[in-house]
This record gives structure tokens, C-alpha cells and sequence, in this order.
């Protein structure tokens, strides 16, 4: 069995990789336990989409999970760029629309930016929160660095600066030619390193449930209290159902300055699964000037405990975060 394939044409990365991706995807549901839909709102709950498609266990009626549609609430994530070859410095492009196809340029601005720009490969090995910024008729620019071939996603979290707007995240395929060779995603453990750092995950997600995530830094084997804030927070989390990629967005429970929350070593989340299945969690922390990403595998509605860690290089570089 050859263990790469060279992908040269948008069509066949998809091929490739996104027949079994869609194939898992298709097999989990929404949200389970409740009438809520697996999209968030920025305290990281559960929030209905008002399209009501789907149904959940129980014949609810439920929503798509958020990330899922590249249309959603009147706006499209438009990739100017949507299919680049492997390498460092990779100029991506892209624009959100509204229902005439006109370039949106004013928006909210949440965490401290106007938009939150998240890449990560299909097998979840690869993952890049990156900082675009915006022209004035509404394109948005950013390079990555995607060092490995193969199916991507990349999602927009934003709100219109609309009257009655609510946030959305919106999903959009990429593709990167080059020698593929599909990875195995990490299995679930409890603690992850990365430069020098250990972080330590627990509580669990719950499917349809509000649950609470405790992360831990420590260095050299000692725990870190004084994390710098990064977006606004001592930390940032996204978890990505393992098939479809479903986005869940989280944020702390608290924030710098509120009289209460400490700079680490601690960082406490609430979050609510979309559904039973395989995530990846992605925890970005800030510590002597520098931005670190922790990168951990999680079974929504099983508790994570401790195990023994395993570094994931292409999660925690610091080119995940261009500004």
C-alpha cells in the first residue's frame, strides 16, 4: 500500500479525503438531550439557529452544528483561495457576503478582533487560529502555514455590525495539493506538552449538556500563575467534532481584571457538546510574550483524566497564530 498520494487537483484532494469525512459526519447527530442546536453563543452555550433544520434524539427539532454551512443567516464565507499547495507563508483570501453578494465590512468586534479565523485539517492534526486582516472593500487576508497536503476546513466566527445580529460561524472547504498521507488522530489523554509546557485537562464535554472544562498550565513540573491575557481571556478554546468538524467556540468562565479571575494556573471553561462522539480540543494560552497552543483528543459524555502526554507539533507551533 503506498503510503502517500500526490494530490495535484482540487478535486482529487477532496476525493481523498472528504468521501470518509462526510461519510462520519452524516452519522452523527446534531445535538442530543434537549431542543438546543450544536451552535454557541459567546459564553459558549447552546444556541438555537432560527433555520430549525434537523432533528434530534427524541424527535426534537434541532439545528445544523455550527461551522457546518458555508450559508447561513444571510451570509456566505466566500474562499477567494480555495485550493494552495503545502508550504510556509500561504496567502489565503476570502470575503463574508451577504444575500446580494455584496462584501461585508462592518462588524462587531469580539475577544478584540472583528473575526476569528480558524484552519484545521480534516484529520485534526493540523490546526491554525490565524489573524486576517481586512481592506476596506471588505477582503480579508492572512498567510498560513499548512505544512501537510490533504482536506481542510476553514471557518469565520463573526458578528454583523447589524441591528439584531447574532454571531455566526460559517465553514468552507480548502484543499492543499501535495504527497498526502492521511494521520490518526492523537487518543484521548488527559495532559498534552507543548515548548516546554504541560498542560492538564479535566471534566469532560457533555452531549446537549452544559459542562465545565478545567485546564492546568504548568512549566518545568511547576504550575503557571501568571498567564498573560490573550483576546481578551488567559485562555481560548475550539473543539472540532471528529467527521464533520463541527464547531464548538468557547470561553472562560471569567476574565482578566474582574477581581476574581487569576491569571492561571488554572483555566476554567463551560462548554456543551453537539452531540456524543470524538473532539479535539484546542486550548491557546499566552505565557512570556509568546502564544502556545495544547492540543487534546476528548469522548463527549466520558470524563478525561490524566494519561500520558503526547505532544502534537503541528497544533502548538507559534505560526498558528499570525497576526
Amino acid at each position: 500500500m503506498n503510503t502517500g498520494l500526490k494530490i495535484t487537483a482540487f478535486t482529487a484532494a477532496l476525493a481523498a479525503t472528504f468521501g470518509t469525512a462526510y461519510g462520519v459526519g452524516k452519522g452523527v447527530d446534531p445535538v442530543v438531550g434537549g431542543e438546543q442546536t450544536a451552535a454557541h453563543d459567546e459564553h459558549g452555550e447552546a444556541r438555537t439557529s432560527e433555520t430549525g433544520e434537523g432533528r434530534g434524539h427524541g424527535g426534537h427539532q434541532t439545528a445544523p452544528a455550527g461551522g457546518l454551512q458555508v450559508s447561513e443567516g444571510g451570509y456566505t464565507l466566500a474562499l477567494e483561495t480555495s485550493r494552495i499547495t503545502a508550504r510556509n507563508g500561504t496567502k489565503l483570501r476570502f470575503s463574508v457576503q451577504d444575500e446580494n453578494g455584496r462584501k461585508i465590512t462592518a462588524f462587531e468586534r469580539e475577544h478584540g478582533k472583528e473575526l476569528h479565523f480558524i484552519v484545521a485539517s480534516r484529520d485534526l492534526t493540523v490546526y491554525r487560529h490565524l489573524h486576517p486582516t481586512r481592506a476596506a472593500d471588505g477582503t480579508w487576508s492572512t498567510s498560513a502555514d499548512l505544512p501537510t497536503a490533504g482536506a481542510y476546513r476553514a471557518f469565520a466566527d463573526f458578528k454583523p455590525a447589524a441591528k439584531d445580529a447574532e454571531g455566526v460561524t460559517l465553514g468552507a472547504d480548502l484543499a492543499v495539493s501535495g504527497t498526502y498521507a492521511p494521520a490518526k488522530m492523537p487518543a484521548p489523554a488527559g495532559t498534552a506538552k507543548v515548548d516546554g509546557y504541560e498542560v492538564t485537562l479535566n471534566g469532560g464535554l457533555r452531549p446537549g449538556k452544559s459542562g465545565e472544562l478545567s485546564l492546568e498550565v504548568a512549566k518545568n513540573g511547576k504550575p503557571v500563575t501568571n498567564l498573560q491575557p490573550y483576546l481578551g481571556a488567559y485562555g481560548h478554546l475550539v473543539a472540532l467534532r471528529s467527521g464533520d468538524l463541527a464547531y464548538l467556540h468557547v470561553h472562560p468562565n471569567g476574565e482578566p481584571g474582574d477581581g476574581s479571575t487569576k491569571p492561571g494556573p488554572q483555566i476554567s471553561f463551560t462548554a456543551t457538546a453537539p452531540s456524543s462522539g470524538s473532539y479535539r480540543l484546542f486550548l491557546d494560552f499566552q505565557h512570556e510574550g509568546k502564544v502556545r497552543t495544547a492540543a487534546f483528543t476528548v469522548e463527549a459524555g466520558k470524563a478525561t483524566v490524566s494519561a500520558e502526554p503526547s505532544p502534537d507539533k503541528d497544533a502548538e507551533e507559534s505560526p498558528s497564530h499570525k497576526h
